[in-house]
């Protein structure tokens, strides 16, 4: 399994502010599977994705990733085993906006150590289409581009995972679709086992499996083979 979740639970605030976020989520994933995570704002799939990606600590229960039991690294064990495992596109670009386009991919392979981070970044720009924009801050990118270095980054380690949240939800429709193609061509091409937070239906269907959310929970009856 690629991703497997075990008796879930997450609170977030304190007090009378105190919300009981994720409820008793037993939930796998396969190698290599693409998962569409639908349900309304606030059901707890943006929360259920960062559980996965290690972003966020449950309360309670286990989270195993790529065969790692999470919840024994300590926070820069986990910096270190998502920068090696876990790429994340999140619906807001996330970039540094005083780096290049071809900094913001090459600098986190510096860091995880990859000895060719600067010449594996530009080959991952060139993929997404953005060999002409390499030396471009993110303010002089559209949001589409700025969109495609996040996605570049994200797969530049060659992370066994990846994870996106609402990635097209800061981009018009035509820019979308292609970023769209972009994240699905990345995903067949290497292998990798794709987690789709959207409010997409049609898109969560083009995904092997949708899985719904509501109020912390999957909702088992739900949870169905995508029809195509």
């Amino acid at each position: 399994m690629a991703i497997k979740l075990r008796g879930v639970n997450l609170s977030l605030g304190r007090g009378a502010a105190r919300v009981h976020i994720l409820r008793d989520i037993d939930f796998s994933v396969r190698r290599g599977e693409a998962i569409g995570l639908i349900g309304p704002s606030g059901s707890g799939k943006s929360t259920l994705l960062m559980v996965m990606a290690g972003l966020e600590r449950p309360d309670t229960g286990t989270v195993a990733v790529a065969g790692e039991d999470l919840s024994v690294l300590n926070e820069d064990g986990l910096a270190r085993f998502r920068g090696r495992n876990v790429g994340i596109v999140f619906q807001s670009f996330h970039l540094i906006p005083t780096m290049t386009a071809w900094e913001n991919v090459a600098v986190p392979l510096e860091l995880a150590g990859a000895p060719d981070a600067f010449d594996k970044a530009a080959r991952e720009l060139a993929s997404v289409g953005l060999s002409e924009r390499l030396d471009h801050y993110p303010a002089e990118l559209s949001g589409g581009e700025q969109q495609r270095v996040a996605l570049a980054r994200a797969l530049a380690p060659g992370p066994a995972i990846l994870v996106a949240d609402e990635p097209t939800g800061n981009l018009d429709e035509a820019t979308g679709q292609q970023i769209i193609e972009l994240l699905f061509a990345g995903h067949l091409e290497r292998g990798t086992t794709l987690i789709l937070v959207t409010h997409d239906a049609a898109l969560a269907n083009r995904c092997d499996r949708v899985v719904r959310m509501r109020s912390g929970r999957i909702e088992p009856a739900r949870e169905r083979a995508a029809s195509g």
